[in-house]
């Protein structure tokens, strides 16, 4: 059994969830989010929101990505492709590949220094196990 990610914290996973997502999902500062929670009648520190948002924000993210990858799989239209783009990282280049859904949404990416069939495939396993 996985253990739980808030055991440490007083405040309830809800208005942690409330606080990080406002943050990711709005361009608002600590200090608004802070505001807007204190308006819901909330009384958090800036400084609560930016660990919950360090500690969380992943977390979250992963969660709604899964949840999002699953529900695309059991609809018929779902589909992705393999995207290769060339960019520069310290003036060299490198090859990204990105596997793309069909909303635009980045799946999964991987850079690699060369443009190989071996590196293509390398990816392509890789965004095939997720």
């Amino acid at each position: 059994m996985a253990k739980n990610p808030f055991r440490y914290f007083k405040t309830s996973p809800e208005i942690i969830h409330l606080g990080v997502l406002m943050y990711v999902r709005f361009p608002l500062s600590l200090w608004n989010v802070e505001d807007l929670l204190h308006e819901r009648g909330i009384d958090v520190c800036h400084e609560s929101v930016r660990l919950w948002v360090d500690r969380f924000g992943t977390y979250f993210a992963h969660k709604i990505r899964k949840r999002r990858s699953e529900a695309m799989r059991r609809s018929p239209q779902w589909q992705w492709h393999l995207d290769e783009v060339l960019v520069k990282i310290r003036g060299e280049r490198h090859y990204l590949w990105r596997a793309v859904d069909h909303e635009g949404e980045v799946l999964e990416s991987y850079v690699t220094k060369t443009r190989a069939k071996a590196a293509a495939l390398k990816f392509l396993k890789k965004a095939m196990k997720r």
